[in-house]
């Protein structure tokens, strides 16, 4: 596999979790062919951080922003710090943002004012945006639908961890959204969502390991990484019926254009 070109779209390699073997984590993704990463900001010091990555290897990009489960940290202070740097040439996204009502660790009104700034954020740096949905699809899917048919010029953002329905997939997709799935493709309990998977495009279609978290079914228990993409690549090839080559061109190209990336060529290293 490592003749390929697979991107990451969404990695949190500013995590403690990562530290000890960094480098080597590095190499395992460009063994088999995982050449572009991007590490997501979740708060202030989690985005620096992630520009910091950044802008210390090449083939890894940021974005910035504030987790919804970490709304509560979204004051002014924070948004001043966010603003300044959306700017910042290796920032290739704002979020993570989004709605979450699993986990009670911020309000629903502090969720709420995190996700408006940051969507307004991305207007203003035209920048897409990464957003994170999870038992809020009610709350959050009028304001994505508002915010899209409100600037129809602007690069929309992608869907991260999609678990919803065909036809919650379907109202995204009209709306300009890629959407991005990951190593739990592979769980024995996402057999009921195959049909969902097969409807998305894969011209819309991104991949993401979300690491450290959700390793696919091979490596449940242990933390993930980049490398584990190829597998959800290919399960996903095989879900969808076509070639493993083609998904991983097609995603690739898909995050290429979504975040203005260059495509990396194999002799170039992470």
């Amino acid at each position: 596999m490592n003749h390929l070109n697979l991107i990451d779209s969404h990695a949190h390699l500013d995590l403690p979790e990562f530290a000890p073997d960094f480098d080597n984590v590095l190499n395992r993704a460009a063994d088999v062919g995982i050449n572009t990463i991007i590490t997501i900001g979740t708060d202030v010091p989690s985005s620096k951080k992630a520009i910091e990555l950044a802008l210390g290897h090449n083939n890894i990009y940021a974005t910035v922003g504030i987790h919804p489960c970490d709304a509560s940290t979204a004051n002014d202070q924070a948004f001043k710090a966010l603003t300044e740097l959306a700017i910042h040439p290796r920032v290739v996204g704002v979020g993570e943002t989004g709605l979450d009502f699993y986990h009670k660790t911020s309000s629903e009104e502090q969720q709420l004012k995190a996700l408006k700034f940051q969507l307004d954020l991305a207007i203003q740096t035209c920048k897409p945006v990464i957003v994170h949905s999870r038992q809020a699809e009610t709350a959050i899917l009028p304001i994505l639908l508002g915010w899209a048919n409100a600037n129809p010029a602007h690069p929309k953002g992608v869907i991260h961890c999609f678990n919803g329905s065909i036809e919650t997939a379907d109202k995204y997709l009209n709306a300009g959204f890629y959407i991005s799935l990951g190593g739990f493709v592979t769980y024995p309990s996402s057999r009921k969502n195959f049909e969902v998977y097969r409807f998305i495009p894969i011209d819309r279609l991104l991949i993401e390991t979300d690491c450290p978290f959700l390793p696919p079914q091979p490596h449940r228990g242990q933390r993930n990484e980049p490398s584990y993409l190829a597998q959800t690549a290919q399960t996903l090839a095989t879900i969808k019926g076509v070639p493993f080559e083609e998904l991983a061109r097609m995603t690739a190209e898909n995050a290429q254009n979504l975040f203005g990336l260059p495509l990396i060529s194999q002799s170039e290293k992470l």
